[in-house]
């Protein structure tokens, strides 16, 4: 997307295919399982690494800190716009990782191939694939290669699935054992269904059964019923679909973004919204944060990470990174101390997080609600926000670390009217606290 784009068949059986062994994520009767075999449901955003390198290891933290359990990174092949190294893909991951968030990896200079001018083809896609291999093997719990990004325009289409059965064969002749992730065409929107009408045999075609399908819903998909039709028709074939991107309007058409949530919500199906921010061109509009400030959340922010089935209330991490906190099952982690000082119309809030558990938490959010009517007004050695009586903090760089019997402090103030008091509950990275 950004300023540069607008933005299943009868085969043999997919049901019964993509049941052998894999080193990480697989696709098994027509669902993402993570390495140790856990149904995995992709809650995430889109990140502009190749436009703004130097922004990704903040982002994806402040990523994480609203929920989400993966991010689609855009790289470029450097046909298009300037190559994203194997060494940039390595720190990428390792970002990733830090974070706990699945990497989806994407080529981009693909966009709009036969369309768009100084687009390269899928076969090119894959060169640049194998000139990185050697910083993504042996990272397929955490990694999904999205071969590359909007692969056709409405021009040429009609040989997408012959170019991306060859391009998933030579992936896995190169010895490339991840999930892949494949595009639709005409923009990602797939309006002339040439994915959905092909998808079954583009799944056959792949000789380890583990690849995705990506769908990119903008005007194409502006109302439930094409929503529904389309993902259903994937899910009653028992073929993995995520919506790889989507947003709240666009030039071409204002998506029915409140019908995608809740269809992938209802089907279990993943989906990843476009975009984080840097966004140009005209379509600003689709920053979820405005000049990468996380405190500054725009209403598509506030609506795909707090709004009904958003990212906070249904991203659940994949289980390959182990237990985080609150994880357990007497309550958590964590313990939160939370000392209240009222001064009738305004007051100041104290809060100290102790890390109860025996593992390092790098990276936190704490979650909780106000019992009145108390507004956040400012915060130090945390980034808080409000929204309605729900406030998250979230860590600064040095307040990041929580070490296992450690604790980490901040604070806030804000107005009030009524009576104060302190919150009845709060969750640390999604777990539940006790409160001391």
């Amino acid at each position: 997307m950004l300023a540069i784009a607008v933005p299943l068949l009868a085969v043999p059986s997919p049901a019964q295919a993509g049941t052998q062994a894999a080193p990480g994520f697989h696709v098994t009767d027509g669902r993402l399982l993570d390495a140790n075999g856990e149904d995995f449901v992709l809650r995430g955003v889109n990140h502009a690494h190749a436009w703004y390198p130097s922004r990704t290891p903040q982002a994806l933290k402040d990523i994480k800190a609203q929920g989400a359990n993966s991010v689609r990174v855009v790289l470029a092949t450097g046909d298009r716009w300037t190559r994203t190294e194997a060494a940039d893909v390595a720190a990428i991951v390792t970002e990733c990782k830090r974070n706990r968030l699945v990497c989806v990896l994407e080529a981009h200079d693909t966009t709009g191939y036969g369309e768009q001018a100084g687009a390269v083809s899928l076969a090119r896609a894959v060169d640049y694939w194998l000139s990185v291999k050697d910083v993504l093997q042996g990272q397929e719990k955490y990694v999904v290669v999205n071969l590359g990004n909007e692969p056709y325009g409405n021009s040429g289409y009609a040989t997408w699935a012959s170019d991306t059965q060859n391009a998933i064969v030579r992936m896995r002749d190169a010895g490339f054992d991840h999930t892949l992730m494949v595009d639709a065409p005409n923009w990602g929107q797939d309006w002339t269904f040439t994915m959905r009408d092909n998808a079954g045999k583009v799944f056959a075609a792949d000789p380890d059964r583990n690849t995705v399908f990506s769908i990119h819903m903008y005007g194409v998909f502006d109302t439930a019923a094409e929503v529904n039709d389309y993902l259903n028709r994937f899910i009653s074939q028992r073929l993995p679909i995520v919506v790889g991107e989507f947003a709240n309007d666009h030039s071409d058409g204002n998506p029915d973004e409140d019908a995608i949530m809740a269809a992938a919500q209802r089907l279990g199906i993943g989906y990843l919204g476009w975009s984080w921010s840097g966004n140009g061109g005209g379509v600003e509009y689709l920053d979820m944060a405005t000049d990468f400030d996380v405190s500054r959340l725009t209403a598509w922010g506030r609506r795909i990470f707090d709004g009904p089935d958003g990212i906070e209330r249904t991203a659940r991490e994949a289980s390959v990174f182990g237990p985080g906190p609150g994880d357990g099952s007497t309550g958590g982690d964590c313990a939160v101390t939370y000392r209240l000082s009222d001064w009738g119309n305004w007051f100041n809030a104290d809060v100290t997080i102790r890390n109860t558990g025996t593992t390092t938490v790098k990276g936190w959010r704490l979650d909780f609600a106000f019992p009145g009517e108390q507004k956040l007004n400012q915060a130090w050695n945390a980034r808080a926000t409000q929204q309605g009586s729900q406030v998250r903090a979230a860590d600064e760089a040095w307040t990041e670390t929580i070490p296992a019997g450690g604790t980490v402090s901040f604070g806030f103030n804000g107005s009030s009217a009524g009576t104060n008091g302190v919150p009845a509950a709060f969750t640390l990275n999604g777990g539940n606290c006790t409160l001391s």
